[in-house]
């Protein structure tokens, strides 16, 4: 089986997942699949620099995500052109890798922040909700990214709001909390899911 982890940018999605992976289970990052199918050398990446020419690459040769953020962001058109090139890419490499060789536990997860906002629900048959306040949230990323608090407020509100979340949640993490509690939490969730699914 596998259960779908999501919530918005600053929530603690990386942390909450390291805690199941220390219980054992096998996940798949969404975000890291996004960034593997724009590697140099993959069709992704020579595709996007087709589109948006040679400056949105790094020095190094590799995507600027940075600005290639910046651009989709300031232009729905660019964002909706991305999308429709790399979900499928993503989609189709979070299959390959969501089904381990020699695994014994029931359930697998993938961990994705667009979980809910593009078809990789399909993909799922139980949503976890990593849930903070959206001030939280705010805080945590512009610490952790450096990003101006008007982008981390256009990124929020470009992805799902945080009731209807919550809403489509089938159980929720409240990672506002110390740290041995969302551990407990995690703990019972993951006793749960073995039974459910064992």
């Amino acid at each position: 089986m596998v259960v779908g982890l999501t919530g918005g940018i600053g929530s603690g999605k990386s942390t909450v997942v390291r805690m199941f992976g220390e219980l054992g289970v096998h996940w798949v990052d969404a975000d890291d699949v996004a960034r593997e199918v724009v590697e140099p050398g993959t069709p992704g990446l020579a595709e996007i620099v087709e589109h948006f020419g040679e400056d949105i690459l790094t020095d190094e040769g590799t995507l600027d995500r940075a600005q290639l953020r910046q651009i989709v962001f300031a232009n729905p058109e660019e964002r909706t052109w991305l999308e429709a090139l790399l979900h499928p890419m993503i989609r189709e490499e979070l299959i390959r890798q969501l089904r381990p060789g020699g695994y014994a536990l029931p359930y697998v997860l993938l961990v994705s922040p667009l979980l809910l906002e593009t078809d990789q629900h399909n993909l799922v048959s139980k949503i976890v909700v990593v849930d903070v306040p959206v001030e939280t949230q705010i805080e945590r990323t512009m610490a952790r990214d450096t990003n101006e608090r008007d982008q981390v407020e256009r990124i929020i509100a470009a992805q799902m709001p945080r009731e209807k979340r919550r809403e489509r949640a089938d159980a929720i993490i409240d990672n506002n909390r110390p740290m041995d509690d969302v551990e407990r939490q995690v703990r019972e969730l993951h006793e749960k899911f073995l039974v459910d699914f064992g």
